[in-house]
């Protein structure tokens, strides 16, 4: 259950980078390329399970969150509103999960 966990948050994490990819693209495409970015460097930076200044709970899940939150918005605001409503159930699931089952080889 804890792989399926880890396997549906990892897919989570690139839907988020999709979603505000696809938004920033309906500003602009210099949005849609730089927004995933932000993210993806953010998520490295400071919540990947090998980040060096992993930040500890709460202010990672905090941080998750608000990224996930974001990319709901972003989902929503293309109209993919049943999308929006299945990943933030998902993001949000997963997020808390991740906190019952850690990620193998680390102390949460």
């Amino acid at each position: 259950m804890r792989e399926l966990s880890l396997a549906l948050r990892f897919v989570c994490e690139l839907a988020a980078l999709v979603a505000v990819g696809w938004w920033g693209w309906t500003v602009s495409p210099v949005l849609g390329v730089l927004l995933p970015v932000a993210v993806a460097v953010l998520w490295g930076a400071a919540i990947a399970p090998k980040a060096r200044r992993r930040l500890r709970d709460p202010a990672r899940l905090g941080v998750e969150l608000v990224v996930f939150a974001g990319a709901t918005a972003a989902f929503a605001g293309v109209d993919q509103t049943v999308v929006a409503i299945v990943f933030a159930l998902a993001a949000s699931g997963t997020a808390l999960l991740a906190r019952r089952w850690p990620e193998p080889g680390l102390d949460v």
